[in-house]
């Protein structure tokens, strides 16, 4: 759209715009890197819960990075996302 007055043309809102088929999403992550997936792990980890012997962890617990030709998942040394006790 030619905008005679000089202004750039708004963006179409992401909830607007048509949701990718599932052969759209395939072909996008085969053209990803290592670094892109785990990126990608990064984002999708807030909604997964991994159960390990029994116990479950919040995918954001772990850490994401490529080792090699894999992306390796450890769990988190961060103990700022440690809830801090409030009673007593």
């Amino acid at each position: 759209m030619i905008n005679l007055f000089g202004k750039k043309a708004k963006a179409l809102p992401q909830s607007y715009q048509p949701v990718l088929e599932a052969k759209e999403v395939i072909e996008l992550f085969s053209r990803l890197t290592l670094h892109h997936q785990a990126a990608l792990l990064r984002l999708v980890s807030r909604n997964l819960v991994i159960n390990i012997d029994g116990e479950d962890h919040m995918g954001y617990d772990f850490d994401y990075n490529v080792d090699g030709a894999v992306v390796l998942a450890k769990m988190s040394d961060d103990e700022d996302l440690e809830l801090p006790d409030t009673q007593g």
